[in-house]
This record gives C-alpha cells, sequence and structure tokens, in this order.
C-alpha cells in the first residue's frame, strides 16, 4: 500500500520533529512512504473560524496532492477529523472527495490498519495520557466518558509495546485542554483556566512526561507550564514510539 504523509502546518513549523518522527516510524515498519512537496494546510483554520469559502481552494489542491494514495497519514487528531469530516461538504459539487474515506491519524493507522504488536526500543518514564478532543469524539482513539461504552485506548496500546514505560490517564481524562483553536484567542480567559486544571491533574498523576496525538494541545499546557514554572516535560506520542528506532 502507498502512503502519502501529511505533515499540517503547524507541525512543519513548530514541531518538525513529530513529522521526522511520523516518517521514521513509519518507515521502519517496512511501509512504503511519500511525503508529497509543496503540501499546504487543510483548511482547518480558516474553516473553524467561519470562512469555510476559504478552505474550500486548499481542499482541492490537498485531494490533487494525495489523490494516488492508498492512505494519507498525519500526526495529528485535529487536521484529521476535519479533513474526513469536512472535506466531503466542502467540495461536493465542486471537486471529486476521496481523501476524506482514506485520512487517518498515524495512531489510529498503526492500531487499526498496520497492528503493531511490537516496538524496538525503550521509554523508561512515566507518561500521562492526553486524550486530545477531536481523537476521542471525531476519530474514536478512546472511549468517550460520557457514553456507556467498553472502556478502549487506542494511544495506550501502543504506548504500553514500548519496553519500561509506565503510562497512566488524568482524573477527568477526556475532558478539553480548553485550546480549541479560535476558541483559544476569542475566549483566551477561559482557555487559559481550563488548560491550568488539566495542566494540574497531569501533574497529580506523579508523570513525568504529557504525552497525546495532537501538538495543539500539547504546546497550549506545555506555554501554562513554562509560564507557571512547572517542571513537567511534553512529547508527542508519535515520538515516544519512535524512541530508540
Amino acid at each position: 500500500m502507498k502512503i502519502g504523509l501529511f505533515i499540517p502546518c503547524y507541525v512543519d513549523a513548530v514541531y518538525p520533529e513529530v513529522g521526522v518522527a511520523t516518517y521514521k516510524l513509519l518507515t521502519s515498519l517496512g511501509l512504503d512512504v511519500t511525503y508529497p512537496l509543496n503540501q499546504t494546510c487543510c483548511g482547518q483554520p480558516m474553516g473553524n473560524a467561519g470562512f469555510e469559502k476559504m478552505s474550500v481552494p486548499l481542499a482541492e489542491k490537498f485531494e490533487e496532492k494525495f489523490k494516488e494514495f492508498d492512505y494519507v497519514v498525519a500526526p495529528s487528531v485535529s487536521c484529521v477529523a476535519f479533513v474526513r469530516i469536512n472535506y466531503p461538504r466542502l467540495l461536493k459539487g465542486k471537486h471529486e472527495c476521496t481523501t476524506s474515506e482514506k485520512i487517518m491519524d498515524v495512531v489510529e493507522f498503526l492500531h487499526d490498519v498496520v497492528k503493531v504488536k511490537s516496538l524496538p526500543g525503550a521509554f523508561p518514564h512515566k507518561v500521562s495520557l492526553h486524550n486530545s478532543c477531536h481523537g476521542v469524539r471525531e476519530l474514536g482513539l478512546s472511549s468517550p466518558s460520557e457514553q456507556n461504552v467498553q472502556k478502549f485506548n487506542k494511544i495506550r496500546d501502543l504506548l504500553e509495546l514500548k519496553e519500561g514505560i509506565t503510562v497512566v490517564e488524568p482524573e477527568r481524562p477526556d475532558e478539553c485542554c480548553g485550546f480549541g483553536g479560535m476558541f483559544s484567542v476569542e475566549e483566551t480567559a477561559i482557555c487559559k483556566q481550563m488548560g491550568h486544571d488539566k495542566l494540574e491533574r497531569h501533574i497529580a498523576t506523579g508523570a513525568e512526561y504529557v504525552t497525546g496525538p495532537d501538538c495543539s494541545c500539547l504546546m497550549h499546557m506545555a506555554g501554562i507550564a513554562k509560564n507557571e514554572g512547572k517542571a513537567i516535560q511534553f512529547k508527542h506520542a508519535v515520538e515516544i514510539l519512535a524512541a530508540g528506532i
């Protein structure tokens, strides 16, 4: 199968190491991975801000760029969710939409398609798992606490394949950290307080690291931790999965 690697704009600009780790991890599993050049934003910021028409040209370019691949894989649950859920509506009657059916978050892809059962390398640290909202409620990476369903967590399943790791979850494990993209701009005070509360719950676990599948949530909490002088560290889940490879 041919995999097109999509690296969202904020990962490329702020957390390039996450993109590198994603490519490194996928290729280490013997997968055929291509990073198409000149890829751009998926259009999520414009769509979330209420300017959906500005997202359409980007969606059309995304379709053209990734149409030849069997899967499109990205280390960002929010971008994956935007493509999967919104592209069919945004492109209806304008452009063929195929990527919405084949885009997957890297955790989802490794767990559900590749079905990874072992990973080399160790990560001998205690990590607190952050279940980002898009991952929980739009991609189904973990079970939502408001539903009476059997508990599961695909992120945890993969993390626990690393030797020496201890994975814990905070109180209210799938409560929002408060970032929410445009919400953080329009409701700064609420966003900051939610982030502080979430950070405190992660710290209460005694973990050395907070990890999760989306850089934006980790970035938000890391900024609050830095401003408040908290020593806990942050690392994207794919960086941990790729450790030692």
